[in-house]
C-alpha cells in the first residue's frame, strides 16, 4: 500500500487522528475456534491472546506467520558529549558494520529463527542535537527521520520486529520517558551500557536538565520526540505507525525502542494496539513505561543489549501461538469428548 507523505510533525498528527482500531471481525473469529481446540479452556495462557492478537493486527483470519523481519535503527547523539556513555559515539558506526558482517548477537538470533535483519543508519556522521542545551531535531529533521522509518516496512510482512543501536540512546530514552510522564528523573535512568555510580549520577543531572531545557517547547508527546529523542527513534516510531497503517503486528525491544513508541501511545491511546513488548529489559525505567503503555512484557530474561535482540527471540514465541491456534485439531475433528460431556 501507498504511505501518507510526512513533511512535518503535523502531518503524524493528521495521520493519527484517522487510525482505526484493530479487526474485530479477525480476532471475533479467532475466538470462536479458541475453545473448540483439544485443550482445557485458558491452558495456553498468554498464547491464546497472541495468536487472537494477531489475527486482528493482520485483519486476516487464520493469522499467518510466513514472512518475518526485523529492523534496526542506529543514530548519534550529540548529548554523548556530556559524558553520558561508557562507550564513544564512534562505536555506533562500528557496531552497524559488525551488524553488516553478521557478528552481532542479533544477527545469530535472526538466523535461528529465520528472520530477515535489515540495518538502517540514520545520518551518523550528524549527531543530533545536545539535549542538555538545545533541541535534538527541528521539525523537518524529525519528520524526515520518522517518514524514513515508515518507508522501512515491507508490503506483505506479517510480523516485524524493531530495534536499535546508539551509542547515548539510553539517556535520550531516558529523558523522552521524563517528559512524557513527568517524576524524578532518577526513575528514567539506567546504567545504559555499564557505567558507574558517579557516572549515573551525572547522566540523572544530564537528563534532569534536558528536560527543563526545552520544556517551554513540549507541546505534546510529539514534541517530546522531537526535542529529546533521536533519529533513531523518530525512524522506530515512523515504523510502528506504518506497521499498522499495513496491517503488520510488531515486537517491540527494549528499553529504546519502548520509549520511542511511546510518544505514539501518548498522542492516541490504542495507536499500539497491533504491538507487544517482547522483554523486560533491566533498564529500570522500562517496566515503568509498559505500564504506562499498558503492556505487559512477554519475558524476562535480564536482557538489556538492545539490536532487536529480545525481540526476535520472541518470534517462536508467536510463531508457536498461532501454530497452535491454527493447526491444532478440535474436538470434533479428533473424537475427543469436551468438558462435561
Amino acid at each position: 500500500m501507498s504511505l501518507p507523505h510526512v513533511k512535518n510533525l503535523d502531518d503524524i498528527r493528521a495521520i493519527l487522528k484517522d487510525l482505526r482500531p484493530l479487526d474485530a471481525a479477525a480476532r471475533a473469529q479467532a475466538e470462536e475456534r479458541e475453545p473448540q481446540l483439544t485443550k482445557p479452556a485458558g491452558s495456553l495462557g498468554r498464547l491464546e491472546e497472541i495468536s487472537h492478537w494477531v489475527a486482528a493486527s493482520q485483519a486476516l483470519y487464520p493469522p499467518r506467520m510466513r514472512s518475518v523481519h526485523c529492523n534496526v535503527y542506529a543514530g548519534n547523539h550529540g548529548v554523548v558529549a556530556q559524558g553520558v556513555s561508557a562507550y564513544p559515539a564512534e562505536v555506533t558506526k562500528q557496531m552497524v558494520q559488525n551488524f553488516i558482517d553478521g557478528g552481532a548477537a542479533v544477527n545469530q538470533i535472526c538466523a535461528n529463527f529465520e528472520v530477515d535483519l535489515q540495518v538502517h543508519e540514520m545520518a551518523l556522521d550528524i549527531p543530533t542535537g545536545d539535549i542538555a542545551i538545545e533541541a535534538a531535531m527541528s521539525d523537518e529533521d524529525a519528520a524526515e527521520a520518522f517518514f524514513y522509518g515508515m518507508t522501512t516496512v515491507k508490503d506483505h510482512t506479517d510480523l516485524m520486529c524493531i530495534g536499535e543501536m546508539g551509542i547515548g540512546n539510553t539517556t535520550v530514552a531516558a529523558a523522552v520517558a521524563h517528559g512524557l510522564y513527568g517524576g524524578d528523573a532518577a526513575d528514567w535512568v539506567g546504567r545504559g551500557t555499564g557505567i558507574d555510580d558517579d557516572m549515573l549520577a551525572h547522566k540523572t543531572a544530564i537528563v534532569k536538565q534536558a528536560v527543563l531545557t526545552n520544556k517551554d517547547a513540549l507541546t505534546d508527546a510529539l514534541d517530546v520526540m522531537r526535542c529529546l529523542g533521536g533519529r533513531e527513534l523518530a525512524a522506530m516510531a515512523g515504523a510502528v505507525l506504518a506497521a499498522r497503517l499495513k496491517n503488520v503486528p510488531v515486537l517491540l525491544d527494549g528499553y529504546v525502542s519502548t520509549a520511542a513508541v511511546a510518544v505514539l501511545e501518548a498522542m492516541l491511546p490504542g495507536a499500539l494496539d497491533h504491538c507487544r513488548v517482547a522483554h523486560n529489559s533491566v533498564e529500570p525505567g522500562h517496566l515503568l513505561i509498559c505500564e504506562k503503555i499498558n503492556q505487559k512484557p512477554l519475558f524476562d530474561l535480564g536482557m538489556r543489549l538492545g539490536e532487536g535482540s529480545g525481540a526476535v527471540l520472541a518470534v517462536g514465541m508467536v510463531r508457536a501461538a498461532v501454530a497452535c491456534h491454527n493447526e491444532m485439531a478440535t474436538f470434533g475433528d479428533a473424537g475427543v469428548s469436551t468438558k462435561g460431556a
